[in-house]
């Protein structure tokens, strides 16, 4: 693969036959959503060549920057403790709404922000399992994230319940068919994720919700790897409960809080277990026995995360502005062209992918693999490339629509192929 820019050539597509770099840089000539690239920090770093890892973590917004050192010197050192009763302790409702309306479709009063996503995944699983009373069965998949399966594994001892395990295809995840033949009277809860961390599949949520709810079971979404850049309609869809984290798409930053939904006719029913007093109806009545608060605010436990929300506000009123419909279209045409680039490059060397081809079937991101990969990575990092490494050889390209440009997914790929080729 050459970087080469010379002479005209026709409007590329997707389906050309050599996903050259010309083409990349036409690409993203032609994307309306390039202007947002520039206000990502270090998206002009010139010592990062291709950063494939927004998956993981995303980039910090320039707006986030003058967010936070506005909150330092204006309201923490302005205001000190007289900030939480002008409006820190109603940020968890606050953003939790501003999240529901730009990329959950969530009514107000059911989305709250705290904790982190393995405590939600506690929280909200222990509730639903507590809502089922003679049901002793939890359903989730082999492929599913490890927290999700320890904190299920943990809730299962706890109550003596039993794990029915799906185990979905090495390339996908779980399909009608599969939830289907372990499903029955006695499931109690549904856990599964709507894009999987591996494999990038994304799951039929309307589908899934819609059987489990024939079962007469709750369902648990996790939506870590799909927020912000798969639209999701939890309301319209009936979804029972969602947790997802805030640093990868919603670009929070390092240890960013994660979000609950519970959906609103659940909410005087599920109780959740860990009563902390910011949770209980009057917590600064000082109480001597806890009384849960009405509505999502009963699902909060301790102090809000007031400095690690900060972030995640920018980028949800981004994804807000731009919509995420057009925000997923992009998805779509960078996992598009990464096919293509895998396809071209990376296959003829021996690697093999281990995502859906089928773009409806797929989230921002696609994994391939090769038996090397594991021991390329130092080398990729020394260049400038991050990609992102999945046990036991899977190199993962997560695609951030509005701060990932085609020619710096082309550059990273290049670097992949440079690395195998030896």
């Amino acid at each position: 693969m050459t970087e080469s820019t010379n002479g005209a050539a026709p409007a590329p597509t997707f389906e050309a036959a050599r996903p050259t770099f010309d083409a990349a840089q036409e690409f993203d000539l032609r994307d309306d959503l390039r202007g947002y690239r520039a206000g990502f920090l270090g998206s002009d770093d010139a010592a990062i060549v291709s950063y494939l890892d927004g998956n993981s973590l995303g980039r910090p917004l320039k707006a986030s920057a003058a967010r936070i050192g506005s909150f330092l010197q204006n309201q923490w050192a302005g205001r000190l403790i007289r900030g939480w009763d002008e409006g820190w302790l109603a940020l968890p409702g606050k953003i939790g709404d501003e999240l529901g309306r730009a990329a959950l479709g969530a009514g107000p009063g059911q989305v709250t922000i705290g904790d982190s996503t393995t405590v939600l995944l506690y929280k909200l699983c222990r509730a639903a399992v507590a809502a089922r009373p003679g049901r002793r069965e939890v359903v989730l998949d082999t492929d599913n994230f490890p927290t999700d399966r320890f904190v299920l594994e943990g809730i299962a001892s706890e109550c003596g319940m039993t794990l029915r395990w799906i185990r979905p295809a090495h390339d996908g995840g779980v399909r009608a068919q599969d939830l289907g033949a372990v499903l029955s009277e006695q499931t109690a809860l549904v856990v599964l994720s709507h894009v999987a961390y591996r494999s990038g599949y994304l799951a039929d949520m309307h589908l899934l919700t819609a059987q489990a709810h024939e079962a007469g079971a709750l369902i648990l979404w996790d939506l870590c790897h799909s927020v912000g850049v798969v639209p999701t309609e939890l309301d319209m869809w009936g979804v029972d409960l969602a947790v997802g984290c805030s640093y990868k798409y919603l670009n929070g930053g390092p240890g960013a809080p994660a979000f609950g939904y519970v959906r609103q006719d659940h909410q005087a029913v599920l109780r959740q277990p860990i009563q902390g007093w910011l949770g209980s109806a009057d917590p600064f009545g000082m109480g001597e026995r806890y009384e849960a608060a009405a509505g999502i605010r009963a699902f909060t436990s301790g102090t809000p995360p007031v400095v690690g929300m900060l972030a995640m506000q920018d980028m949800i009123a981004l994804i807000d502005k731009v919509g995420i419909a057009s925000i997923r279209a992009k998805s779509i045409s960078l996992t598009t062209f990464a096919l293509r680039l895998f396809d071209d490059v990376l296959a003829p060397l021996g690697a093999s992918l281990a995502s859906p081809r089928d773009a409806q079937r797929r989230g921002s991101h696609i994994t391939v693999e090769h038996p090397t990969f594991q021991t390329i990575m130092p080398a990729l990092w020394e260049k400038g490339v991050i990609p992102d490494f999945r046990n036991p050889s899977g190199i993962r390209l997560g695609l951030s629509p509005l701060s990932t440009s085609f020619a710096e997914l082309w550059r990273g790929v290049d670097a992949i192929r440079e690395e195998l080729a030896g």
